[in-house]
């Protein structure tokens, strides 16, 4: 006669809490951080040359920078492609994206900046402003999902929406779509889209399209434009219907 069996706990290792992500990190390293996560939405690893053109900077610079960014445990080598961020260099880059999308925000809704004057003043202050203020900064206007130009803003917990758009290049004529979001590197560039009121959440129908990569023909509320392949490449758009 045998015995009732014995039960056996099987006891598992708690989850790893992730690294900490360090807090001293330099305005050029959060600019590294920041750059390759921006190349990696659209490839799967950052050549050194990207990382250079993005930076504007010459690329064996990139390469002894590279190299102290994964000692730092920031970065990781991919044989023959280039870097990819681990998980605490991720983190780190959305942390100075969300200050600076949130500095963006705020000088826009707070203070009255035009929507393309506020860029190259949140460049400069992503690097000094602490994670309080640009919280406080946040919840004084209502914790916005997306800076003024549609970028998404990531959470404080690092957690960002990366859904991929079509852009109005991409169009069929006839069809119609909402802008979601435009490029915020160029001042002249967001001038010249405001004046026909081309921002996140207009809605725009592509009426004609040139051959060969012409310009576009687009209505905007009542009236008509034409804007260059190129510029409508850099409008992203949800929602296309006939």
């Amino acid at each position: 006669m045998t015995g009732p069996k014995s039960s056996r706990r099987v006891r598992t290792a708690p989850p790893t809490p992730p690294s900490p992500v360090p807090t001293d990190l330099t305005a050029p390293v959060e600019d590294y951080l920041k750059a390759i996560y921006e190349i990696e939405l659209s490839h799967d690893a950052a050549a050194t040359n990207d990382i250079a053109q993005r930076l504007q900077i010459a690329p064996a610079s990139v390469s002894g920078m590279v190299r102290r960014l994964a000692d730092q445990g920031l970065l990781a080598y991919e044989r023959y492609r280039g870097v990819r961020l681990t998980d605490t260099g991720r983190r780190a880059a959305l942390r100075t994206i969300r200050r600076h999308r949130v500095i963006e925000a705020y000088l826009v809704k707070a203070l009255g900046y035009p929507w393309d004057q506020v860029h190259a003043e949140a460049e400069r202050l992503e690097h000094s402003a602490s994670d309080e203020l640009v919280d406080r900064m946040a919840a004084a206007i209502g914790e916005p999902m997306t800076d003024p130009h549609g970028a998404p803003i990531p959470t404080r917990e690092g957690v960002i929406d990366e859904t991929k758009h079509s852009s109005l290049a991409d169009l069929s004529t006839g069809r119609r779509a909402k802008v979601v979001r435009v490029g915020d590197e160029n001042d002249e560039l967001l001038r010249y889209l405001g004046s026909p009121g081309i921002r996140p959440g207009a809605a725009v129908t592509l009426l004609d399209r040139a051959p060969f990569e012409g310009p576009l023909t687009v209505r905007v509320g009542q009236a008509q434009y034409q804007i260059g392949h190129a510029l409508a490449a850099k409008i992203l758009i949800e929602g296309a219907s006939g």
